[in-house]
């Protein structure tokens, strides 16, 4: 037992655009809060450095020694004199013995510095942080000074808790996400809002085209931006050649049984005269003749009803373009054998990139009969030439016969007219040429050529 296919629903274009736009949007923001986040913690930490180097250039200015000692006056800082106030400070010596601890630093260790292992470097500051038992991580700059009076190298270590500033990023962290959340959002929705605004139009033509369908609408009537100006317009032209097609298919329908009532009757009476026996009808040559004759005048008309169709059919924008010089030359080489005994000569100037918009069994057609009375009437010289102007495809066709008249120009385009009855033909071949043109809103023209002949000129 076979499964059914599943078949995929197709995501419309506003659901599309909404993700394509919401995966740019978080992108943006999350990169810029990143960016934002970076920066900040960036300058938080460069004002904790400049904070402690602050505090230590007031502890340097402040510190006298004293018998192997510091002694250090009460500082401006009041934390340096509070207990566990996150605030500390420090004078070592070479070897890293602690002459002077703040205040604040009495219960305080320093068995895990990592900077009492690193050499003292004088005039520079040393920045880093630690983690610490009694006080937690804190931050700390260590200042490397030669004391001349004592001829000694001391360190100035001030250290101050990361706490406060790392209450001050979670904060800033916090504010940063509920604002770019509040403005994503407010950017979603604005987004939906001008999405649904964009494709407005393409839902009043949705619209439109079912008001079509539901026969309330002839066509589009609506003015739409420039991108969907050539859909409507095609969509209009579109309507009109498929009701076009089915008027003309209406109109040949009721050509057709019109024109079989009078071979069907004729049939129907041979039928009743035999009384419905089918030996009666085939030992009757008279019948089975007249049977004949009707059946091959159905066909005859069958046939002509569905060359006319398919002849008459019009507005065939929509076709896929087809090469015109192949065609062109296929032509020539087929009628050159036919004609083979007037050994005329084709001077062909087509352009290779000249295309035609429409079904190549009218292009066949059209190029056909023009240039079979190219060969019927001229001399011994054709001329074609196959050329784009613009977006206009020109046919020219002349010839060195006698031409045509100027005051019969008009009148040799209609059915069944000719300028030459000592040639043979039922002058139907340039008619067949004007319904082809006209079917694609072209122009077709008769004059005088520069062989001194006709010449036909057909603008697609």
């Amino acid at each position: 037992m076979s499964l059914p296919a599943t078949h995929k629903v197709p995501i419309s274009l506003q659901t599309r655009l909404v993700l394509a736009f919401g995966i740019l949007l978080i992108l943006f923001l999350g990169l810029t809060g990143l960016v934002l986040d970076r920066a900040f913690r960036e300058s938080v930490a460069a004002a904790v450095e400049e904070r402690l180097q602050l505090q230590i250039n007031a502890l340097i200015g402040v510190a006298e020694p004293d018998n192997g000692v510091f002694f250090v006056p009460d500082l401006e800082e009041a934390r340096f004199s509070q207990i566990n106030s996150g605030l500390y400070g420090f004078i070592l010596d070479a070897s890293g013995q602690v002459l002077w601890r703040s205040p604040s630093a009495l219960n305080l260790s320093l068995e895990q510095a990592e900077f009492l292992n690193q050499p003292m470097e004088r005039g520079q500051t040393v920045f880093g942080s630690m983690e610490t038992t009694e006080q937690g991580r804190l931050s700390y700059a260590s200042y490397g000074i030669f004391w001349s009076p004592l001829e000694q190298e001391f360190s100035f270590v001030v250290m101050e808790s990361v706490e406060p500033t790392t209450a001050e990023i979670r904060e800033f962290q916090s504010n940063l996400y509920l604002w770019f959340g509040g403005l994503a959002v407010l950017l979603s929705i604005v987004q939906i809002l001008l999405l649904r605004w964009g494709m407005k139009p393409l839902q009043q033509l949705a619209t439109e085209v079912s008001s079509i369908e539901a026969g309330e609408k002839d066509q589009v009537q609506q003015q739409y931006p420039p991108e969907l100006q050539a859909v409507s317009k095609n969509l209009n032209l579109l309507i009109k050649s498929e009701r076009e097609r089915q008027s003309r298919y209406r109109t040949t329908l009721g050509d057709l049984a019109h024109s079989l009532k009078t071979p069907l009757a004729v049939i129907s009476g041979i039928v009743q005269q035999s009384g419905g026996n089918r030996s009666n009808i085939s030992s009757d040559p008279a019948s089975l003749k007249d049977l004949e004759e009707q059946l091959e005048r159905m066909n005859q008309i069958v046939s002509y009803q569905l060359k006319r169709a398919t002849r008459s059919e019009k507005s065939r924008y929509l076709g896929v373009p087809v090469k015109v010089a192949p065609v062109v030359a296929k032509i020539i080489g087929a009628l050159a054998k036919v004609y083979r005994d007037r050994q005329i000569s084709v001077d062909q100037e087509l352009e290779t990139d000249a295309v035609f918009h429409g079904e190549e069994s009218d292009l066949m057609e059209l190029c056909g009969n023009l240039l079979d009375n190219a060969f019927k009437y001229g001399e011994s010289r054709i001329h074609v030439r196959v050329f784009h102007k613009g977006r206009q495809l020109h046919i020219e066709i002349e010839d060195d016969g006698n031409g045509i008249a100027e005051g019969d120009r008009e009148w040799v385009l209609q059915r069944g007219a000719r300028g030459d009855t000592l040639k043979s033909g039922q002058g139907i071949g340039l008619a067949v040429a004007v319904d082809i043109v006209s079917s694609y809103n072209g122009q077709i023209s008769v004059g005088s050529g520069s062989l001194g002949g006709a010449k036909i000129q057909v603008i697609l």
